[in-house]
């Protein structure tokens, strides 16, 4: 498939990613890229094939499940391309190792957890509601905690820089899907948003937890903390159904409207990246998407 210049031609491949330290992972259905600039001003390149579970096992992409594969399959994949950029940056005595990969990982799993599912819960209880005016309270504690974390550690150097890389990400993925020659002249002239974002997700998120947890019988104070952990997998699966419904229908007024918070946050997940940045983006695209065009012949 040959890029068309803008407003020709939409490109039918739909790619993901994410940014990760000093670069950024773009992913296709069989494959992910991640580009990163070394010390040395080079960037360096890795490309994996991606064998998802879904494709041995039709079952799998059924609705609902196949969000719970995607959520467990876009971590996989995110760790590994954070693993490639950390030693990407580190003297060959610094590198690290899986398990200490593993180990960050986990521990950062368990604070997320910690601090998006259990804390609003405990932070709600005080306050004495119930029903589903407590899922909605706990709802906006959650989105405040959110907000706060986010707009903390974009203040921290390295984390604005891994922001900026987020957006040259969205930028060069906006590019591409524009369908204009991807270079960093034609990049800049695109947004750093995107509605498909994982920002957006974690909004959609929050709006599906205080359902779910409205409808969940009340069975005392342990069960209900059970459940903020439990439904994790499920919450998940029904949001990235609703993010796939959103895509679709993305130039509807409607869906603009309720996409608009998510989008809103990507204001404090997202800054404007400069032109070395947008160069290692747009490489990652291009790779991403010649090995796409290459195993559809």
């Amino acid at each position: 498939m040959k890029l068309a210049a803008k407003g020709k031609e939409e490109p039918s491949l739909a790619f993901g990613g994410q940014a990760v330290i000093e670069g950024v992972m773009i992913r296709s259905k069989k494959h992910m890229v991640t580009c990163v600039r070394q010390p040395n001003d080079e960037i360096v390149t890795n490309v994996e094939e991606i064998k998802s579970v879904s494709e041995r096992h039709k079952v799998l992409r059924l609705p609902f499940l196949r969000g719970i594969v995607a959520l467990f399959e876009t971590m996989y994949i995110g760790i590994k391309g954070l693993y490639f950029s950390a030693n990407a940056n580190l003297e060959e005595e610094e590198k690290l190792n899986p398990k200490e990969i593993v180990l960050a990982i986990v521990v950062a799993l368990a604070l997320a957890i910690f601090l998006f599912s259990v804390l609003p819960f405990l932070l709600t209880i005080p306050l004495g509601l119930g029903g589903v005016v407590f899922n909605v309270a706990e709802g906006v504690i959650r989105l405040a905690i959110l907000l706060l974390y986010l707009a903390s550690i974009s203040l921290v150097g390295e984390f604005r820089r891994v922001f900026q890389y987020h957006g040259a990400e969205h930028t060069a993925i906006n590019a591409y899907e524009a369908g204009v020659e991807l270079n960093v002249s034609n990049a800049k002239e695109f947004s750093r948003f995107h509605p498909r974002c994982g920002t957006s997700f974690i909004f959609i998120v929050a709006l599906i937890s205080i359902l779910f947890f409205s409808i969940m019988p009340d069975l005392g104070f342990f069960m209900r903390l059970a459940y903020r952990i439990i439904l994790i997998p499920v919450i998940g699966a029904v949001s990235y159904e609703v993010l796939k419904l959103s895509d679709r229908y993305k130039k509807s007024k409607i869906m603009k409207v309720l996409l608009a918070p998510g989008l809103g946050l990507q204001y404090l997940t997202t800054r404007k990246p400069d032109e070395k940045m947008l160069e290692v983006a747009l490489e990652a695209v291009k790779k991403v998407n010649n090995l796409a065009e290459t195993s559809q012949r």
